[in-house]
């Protein structure tokens, strides 16, 4: 009788860990519940754009961001602020700057910087845009607000000042300004427009945050309209000029802090659409230097007109990635490390062949699929909020990948593409058996030819799904097809492709 208790209460424990363990993937019941957005913020009615982060003293970090709706009025653009200290829930600290009067150079607010002065205040550089052009002056300046305690903010509008002669009056933006230790003043980066060179970054230099000297371009490199979103950091002994255009971020990279800066040849780190002004991926990105590590903290645009196309609007949900260091110098992303402190409990999976020639040992899959055919092996219903890892390899002609799909509600399979063919990783909502029917919509450049393996994390809540491979390139996505019940595989689309290793974890 003692022994058959301690059976029953094996039964019970084994049922709740079971149930505890659905419930936690959103999955209870085999119901799939949206959860809140932890990773991937946005504000409630409203989408951030341009992120100015600031590292605190206490060590957490607040996002400052361009708030945008889809009704903006006559004003828009008021700046708000997320507060974390994990990249694992963020603080919702509502507006921090109103926008202007049409009478003042700021009823729209342009991307800026914080910063703490050797004093101790803190100060808000900002643009300040109004069509109307200031008067002649030009529609775009830089603006000043300071406060003691990052809460109320005070706007200096005697400090404002427009662009320099021969320069553009109406572009000329996202002031970013800190203290240069070498140089013993503090620097003013700024997006601007050179008549004869085109987009640049300029340099301003000051004593005070008060009198600023003209120092010129730092970077031109005679290929953008415009360099939004300027910023400069090091790493080691290596310094990287981030900026922002073609819906893109990019990177330069300097031997000091006054260059010469030069691209290297693949300086994207996330995806870029395909469709001009239509592809915001992983946009207007500025870097946080924070417990040790740099990070790169932008956006993704949100959806356009079509689902799953690859398509995105300005402004959506933060996206942060981490920054690596390779050997050559060049910079690679990574999901933020305190995202394992965050997905711990191992969900497991029994996966099923869906279709084609599949070999399935545990956590192991192997799929073979010659010119024209598809393999493709289910893992079950995708939690609403997870991370996956796991080795790939895959033939060197071919495609393959993760795909969505197969529930009651939609039987069609969609794929996010290891495509080692075109060196492309891509996702557009195309089914996986119609792959070679269209071209790739939203892409990040990858040579797969570099390792036979790779090491790809996924990490996925609601519709937001971010691919990371080899601590190197990311693709963010917004994929409808692996939500409300959507059922997660891999597939390899002629070639033979293996994933190993795969594991699954949600939060606790």
């Amino acid at each position: 009788m003692k022994t058959r208790k301690i059976v029953t209460a094996g039964l019970l424990m084994a049922l709740f860990l079971f149930v505890a363990a659905e419930a936690s993937a959103g999955t209870a019941n085999g119901v799939y519940v949206p959860v809140d957005y932890r990773l991937y913020p946005a504000p409630e009615g409203g989408y951030v754009g341009d992120t100015m982060p600031f590292v605190t003293e206490e060590g957490t970090l607040e996002l400052y961001y361009l708030y945008d709706t889809d009704h903006n009025g006559q004003g828009y653009h008021p700046i708000y602020r997320f507060t974390t200290d994990d990249f694992v829930g963020y603080e919702d600290d509502g507006m921090m700057l109103e926008y202007g009067l049409m009478s003042d150079p700021d009823p729209a607010l342009g991307t800026g910087s914080v910063m703490r002065d050797r004093e101790g205040l803190y100060h808000l550089f900002y643009t300040g845009h109004n069509d109307t052009g200031n008067g002649g002056m030009g529609k775009e300046c830089v603006m000043h607000a300071t406060s003691v305690d990052r809460v109320r903010w005070e706007k200096h509008p005697e400090d404002t000042f427009f662009s320099p002669d021969g320069y553009s009056r109406d572009d000329f933006r996202d002031p970013e300004v800190f203290w240069m230790e070498e140089d013993g003043c503090y620097w003013l980066l700024i997006a601007a427009r050179e008549d004869a060179l085109g987009g640049v970054v300029a340099k301003y230099t000051s004593p005070d945050l008060k009198r600023w000297t003209f120092e010129g371009p730092i970077y031109a490199p005679r290929a953008q309209y415009m360099l939004e979103c300027p910023d400069l950091f090091c790493m080691g002994d290596t310094w990287y000029l981030t900026y922002s255009w073609d819906c893109v971020t990019y990177y330069a990279i300097g031997e000091s802090r006054n260059g010469p800066f030069a691209a290297p040849e693949d300086n994207i780190l996330d995806g870029q659409g395909l469709m001009e002004g239509n592809g915001f991926v992983f946009y207007a990105a500025k870097s946080a230097q924070w417990n040790g590590n740099t990070y790169l903290c932008g956006w993704l645009g949100r959806a356009g007109l079509s689902a799953d196309s690859g398509i995105y609007q300005w402004a959506g949900n933060v996206l942060n990635h981490q920054l690596v260091q390779r050997a050559d110098k060049s910079l690679g992303v990574k999901a933020p490390e305190s995202l394992r402190d965050y997905f711990t409990v191992e969900q497991r999976f029994q996966a099923v062949n869906a279709g084609g020639k599949t070999e399935i040992d545990g956590n192991d899959i192997a799929l073979a699929a010659t010119d024209g055919e598809t393999a493709l092996a289910d893992m079950g219903v995708r939690a609403p909020t997870m991370l996956l890892e796991c080795e790939v390899k895959l033939g060197a002609d071919g495609c393959a990948g993760f795909a969505f799909g197969g529930s009651e509600a939609d039987e069609a399979w969609t794929a996010l593409c290891l495509d080692a063919e075109r060196n492309l990783l891509h996702y557009e909502g195309y089914e996986v058996t119609e792959l070679d029917d269209y071209p790739p919509m939203a892409i990040t450049r990858f040579d797969f030819s570099k390792s036979p393996v790779h090491h790809v994390t996924l990490v996925c809540e609601n519709e937001i799904v971010v691919m990371y491979i080899d601590n190197e390139k990311a693709l963010s996505s917004r994929i409808g097809h692996s939500i409300d019940g959507a059922h997660i595989g891999v597939f390899a689309e002629g070639c033979d492709a293996s994933f190993n290793t795969i594991t699954l974890k949600i939060p606790e």
